[in-house]
């Protein structure tokens, strides 16, 4: 089955080809130079530049697959969570195709599409076995899912906040990194922040607040900005690391999918795959093309359900808080 996957729940307007669970095609138009100069990403013009760009980057993905649209069979596509105006774009697209060309179409949750992107790097009959625990880990999403099977999944933004505070662009994850890199992440005490009632939640709000404090009260000079960046990177990554542990000890998982667009992160990657193999469990992370948002991911989590001959039908819609299983440790059916 060839399947086009599209996807635009936020900045990035994304097609990709996958034929037979085999990635043909994968083609991002990013706007990180149209939203830069505003330290994050401005709705509205990310929709109109949507409406821009997709229809080129379909093209260039049925090109670059060597296929044209009568070769696809199914569309998968992105319905939430995300921007509602960007949503609507690429949905009202694909619903148009869907229509014209008679195809089955299925709605996907990105966050879903970011805990299967992995398996794009593995041969289709040999996916990434369930059980394994999912950390996602982006500018808008960041929670630990234990994924028990195909559909079944119970359950970065600070990164950016803090690069904006620190003048340093947008978008914050690899400027910081970048930075850290030059720096000494032992050189600035921060706090790591842990929610006592949710072991296994996030929160950065009290952490993103301590590093404007201290920018405030005491302005680092630039030779001081490296050591900064190093310990707000470590400080992250020693909560996202800190509480995945605690959840593997928590399910028994034999295995980590770290995924969405901090899981580009080197430390995180190092830190991660060490405590990984201290306690003796596989951690797999997508290709670095993969870890951002992708159309391919879409096209994965949809492929199995239109192979099953499912359809969403023309009247599927876009929600921008779509939910997503429920935290790890919470009782099945629990919201997230």
């Amino acid at each position: 089955m060839v399947v086009l996957g599209i996807e635009s729940s936020c900045d990035d307007s994304a097609a990709a080809v996958l034929d037979a669970g085999v990635l043909r095609s994968s083609v991002v138009s990013s706007q990180d130079a149209v939203h830069g100069p505003y330290g994050g990403v401005v709705p509205e013009l990310a929709s109109r530049h949507h409406v821009r760009n997709m229809l080129p980057v379909i093209d260039a993905a049925l090109a670059r697959a060597e296929r044209g649209l009568d070769a696809v069979d199914g569309i998968a596509v992105t319905c939430g969570p995300g921007l509602i105006g960007s949503l609507l774009v690429g949905l009202s697209v694909a619903k148009g195709i869907a229509h014209a060309r008679g195809l089955p179409i299925v709605g996907v949750n990105h966050l879903e599409g970011h805990l299967l992107a992995a398996n794009l790097d593995r041969p289709p009959d040999d996916p990434i076995a369930f059980p394994f625990l999912g950390l996602i880990v982006s500018g808008g999403h960041t929670g630990l899912y234990l994924a028990r099977g195909a559909g079944d999944y119970p359950a970065g933004e600070a990164f950016d906040k803090v690069a904006k505070l620190l003048g340093l662009g947008y978008p914050g994850g690899p400027a910081i990194q970048r930075l850290a890199e030059q720096g000494d992440p032992k050189a600035i005490r921060l706090p790591r922040a842990r929610i006592k009632r949710a072991r296994f939640d996030f929160s950065f709000s009290g952490f993103k607040t301590a590093v404007w404090q201290r920018v405030h009260d005491e302005p680092p000079p630039p030779a001081a900005l490296p050591h900064l960046a190093a310990s707000v990177q470590e400080a992250l990554v020693d909560m996202l690391v800190g509480t995945t542990v605690e959840a593997i000890a928590e399910t028994g998982v034999p295995r980590v999918v770290v995924c969405g667009g901090v899981s580009a992160n080197r430390r995180l990657r190092t830190r991660m795959a060490e405590a990984g193999a201290e306690l003796g469990v596989d951690v797999v992370f997508p290709r670095f093309q993969l870890c951002t948002d992708n159309a391919a991911m879409i096209a994965m989590a949809g492929w199995r359900r239109l192979e099953a001959g499912e359809d969403d039908g023309l009247a599927i819609g876009a929600e921008a808080d779509l939910p997503f299983g429920a935290p790890v440790g919470a009782p099945a059916g629990a919201p997230d």
